[in-house]
């Protein structure tokens, strides 16, 4: 639990200070998706600079929920925020984005094409044995389902493809960053960022990031403070990354964020399995599976935390 309102005011200060005085930029640009992440940080940022001085930018495709413009607009119509719409489907479609996720797909469903969806899923990590593969799950044009198994290749293909996306809107971001001498606002909160829930180079890159020390539930806390409206703060956790909806949990993490806060707060502050069991709701043994799981991510968000590699020589002479 958090004082949330020191913690609005302690954010704001900071923000300040990074924005006006390190990096000496005039305002900030926010990508709002509608979700719980980007509201509260375009609420920060509004609070901290001032309405004028945000900038919100949609950036939908051809896969994103309708609902995340909807919803983007009504905090940034509740903050009093400028806004711009960048589709950003056509220039997905000329870089073969869309192409390469299907041709993918296509080496393990030969029949899917236009007019089908697909999601990647993990099953509950509570519930595994051993390692958690991700499969694919795909929607015919009359709603019939079926979920299979990636080969490596097609599962790093699906993924480098998407990853579009996110690297896409970033360069949107920094257009309008550069345009308006403004700095670029990331929303990974800890969770995410600490469990490699990012593009590298894409949704992982900002200027600053206001929420990448709270975990998500604080996030949730700050939200009902700052007061984004209720339907944002009821809306699940979603990738809106793939044409079939999504949770964050089915994706990504494998347990519902409220569970993934408790572990990872016990990992960070040594507690023993028993103790968050007993926080969670949880088996011993379960938590021990999500500890496991915990390590797992770190080690993999290594390469995405990387900063470039520069020869062993420099800064030496």
């Amino acid at each position: 639990m958090l004082d949330a309102r020191a913690e609005v005011d302690r954010i704001v200060e900071i923000l300040r200070e990074q924005v006006f005085g390190t990096l000496r930029r005039r305002g900030v640009v926010v990508g709002l998706s509608g979700g719980i992440d980007s509201s509260v940080v375009a609420a920060l940022c509004a609070r901290a600079f001032g309405k004028d001085k945000v900038l919100g930018i949609f950036m939908p495709e051809h896969h994103s929920s309708g609902d995340s413009l909807r919803l983007g607009r009504v905090v940034a119509a509740q903050l009093g925020i400028d806004t711009i719409l960048e589709d950003i489907a056509p220039a997905l479609e000329a870089i073969g984005a869309y192409r390469r996720q299907i041709e993918a797909i296509q080496t393990v469903v030969p029949q899917y094409a236009e007019g089908w969806k697909c999601k990647l899923v993990l099953a509950s990590v509570l519930e595994s044995n051993g390692l958690n593969i991700t499969r694919l799950t795909v929607e015919d044009p009359q709603g019939k389902t079926d979920t299979v198994r990636l080969s490596p290749a097609a599962y790093l293909q699906i993924v480098a493809a998407t990853n579009y996306k996110q690297r896409l809107r970033k360069m949107t971001e920094y257009y309008h960053a550069d345009r308006l001498n403004y700095a670029v606002a990331g929303t990974p909160n800890r969770l995410e960022y600490d469990q490699g829930f990012f593009v590298k180079q894409g949704d992982g890159t900002a200027d600053l990031m206001p929420i990448v020390h709270l975990y998500k539930t604080q996030v949730y806390q700050l939200a009902e403070y700052l007061g984004i409206d209720e339907e944002i703060r009821r809306r699940p956790p979603t990738t809106d990354t793939f044409s079939m909806a999504q949770s964050q949990e089915e994706f990504y993490f494998a347990l519902p964020y409220h569970l993934m806060d408790l572990c990872l707060y016990g990992v960070n502050h040594g507690l023993s399995a028993d103790e968050v069991a007993a926080a969670a709701d949880l088996t011993a043994a379960q938590v021990q599976k999500v500890f496991k799981d915990i390590d797992s991510k770190r080690r993999a968000a290594r390469y995405l935390h990387a900063r470039p590699m520069l020869p062993a020589s420099m800064g030496e002479d």
